[in-house]
């Protein structure tokens, strides 16, 4: 048996999972009832293109999402600063006090010309702080905004390919 333990391989998962490298921190504007819209949830698809994930508060603190408490690890100066490469804006319930949240942090990457990924709701709020026409990405269940440009993202393969290139 210590034969045939003591060989070179390490302990790996069965399915030989390996997570990807991290490029890049991005700040997540954590909503209530967070929705990525008709794509589904991307996150995975994001963390796989070497993209890490910090949530952001729009809100109170923390944010309970089916029992499970999300406390937050970024700010808005994180933007500033350049911890974060760029912004996550899903799409979820929203109030007048997180709509104004989820604005400044829009104005923060907007100002740092950092990317901006939107999807469902977030991206008609997005696309306004941009100085683009919401009317114009009606049908676009996602949009990347970096350098002035709006471009919508039709399905995951866009977003992965967009998500790729940021960092």
């Amino acid at each position: 048996m210590f034969a045939q333990r003591s060989g070179s391989s390490s302990a790996r998962p069965r399915n030989d999972f390996r997570r990807a490298p991290i490029r890049a921190r991005m700040g997540l504007a954590m909503r209530r009832s967070m929705d990525f819209g008709p794509l589904g949830d991307v996150e995975p698809l994001i963390q796989n293109q070497g993209l890490s994930l910090a949530p952001m508060s729009t809100g109170d603190a923390s944010l309970s999402v089916a029992g499970v408490t999300v406390l937050p690890t970024a700010r808005a100066a994180d933007i500033a600063s350049g911890a974060l490469k760029g912004l996550i804006v899903p799409g979820g319930m929203t109030d007048e006090a997180s709509m104004a949240a989820v604005k400044s942090l829009l104005d923060a990457a907007q100002a740092k010309g950092v990317p901006i990924l939107a999807f469902g709701e977030g991206v008609e709020q997005a696309v306004q702080v941009a100085g683009g026409n919401p009317a114009d990405f009606l049908e676009a269940p996602a949009v990347l905004i970096h350098g002035g440009v709006i471009t919508a993202l039709a399905d995951r393969d866009a977003v992965a390919t967009a998500a790729a290139a940021i960092g």
